[in-house]
């Protein structure tokens, strides 16, 4: 399938866009025996948060489907040099007035936006500083919506991991903007890196 890509810029914009037309029990003891410990079960669950690291291991399968709200434990590299394990906790999926692509001209007419709002934290302890995380919205269909889009608008600000993304339980919100054409729907947002995943996404569903 052929793509047109075109690149549009605009004042004030930080980056550059890019779009394609291609379409637990509670349990009690006596009071003199003593406080039941943690089982290893709960210490190593990948869906809760803490101070012992997380492996690969315990990462979720490709192919999972999942709704909005739910966490994803995934492998994760980053350039050359970085990598580790990160959860990815979706938060919402929601359409942005069509005025938001303003600045982009008459380019990006035909187009509304679309923000993906997340949580990204390091599970695994790794130095992850200063990394990025992308995910992809689909159509109701789970197929992609036509539109390729990087960037960032004043409503949905895209980060990066901050210097102290190195510990367990370091944590980062950010936005991804991704775009429909006027008049379609959007079904979910998928993750698409890492091994594994590019052929068989974890998918989460509005």
């Amino acid at each position: 399938m052929k793509f047109d890509r075109i690149a549009l810029s605009a004042a004030g914009c930080a980056a550059a866009l890019l779009l394609s037309a291609c379409g637990g029990e509670k349990g009690g003891s006596p009071a003199p025996a003593p406080t039941p410990a943690p089982t290893s079960a709960a210490a190593s669950s990948p869906a809760t948060s803490g101070t012992v690291p997380v492996s690969n291991a315990d990462a979720t399968a490709p192919g999972s489907e999942l709704k909005v709200g739910d966490r994803a434990v995934v492998p994760f590299k980053y350039g050359n040099d970085k990598a580790g394990t990160i959860a990815i906790t979706v938060k919402t999926i929601e359409l942005g007035p069509k005025d938001d692509l303003a600045a982009y001209g008459d380019k990006a007419k035909g187009m509304t936006p679309v923000y993906i709002r997340m949580t990204v934290e390091n599970v695994g302890g790794t130095d992850l500083t200063y990394s990025t995380v992308r995910l992809r919205a689909v159509g109701p269909d789970g197929k992609g919506t036509g539109v390729i889009i990087t960037g960032e608008t004043p409503k949905c600000q895209s980060e990066t991991a901050k210097k102290d993304f190195k510990t367990v339980g370091a944590t980062y919100e950010t936005c991804e903007l991704q775009a429909v054409r006027d008049g379609g729907e959007v079904g979910g947002a998928t993750y698409g890196d890492g091994d594994g995943y590019k052929d068989d996404p974890i998918i989460w569903k509005k």
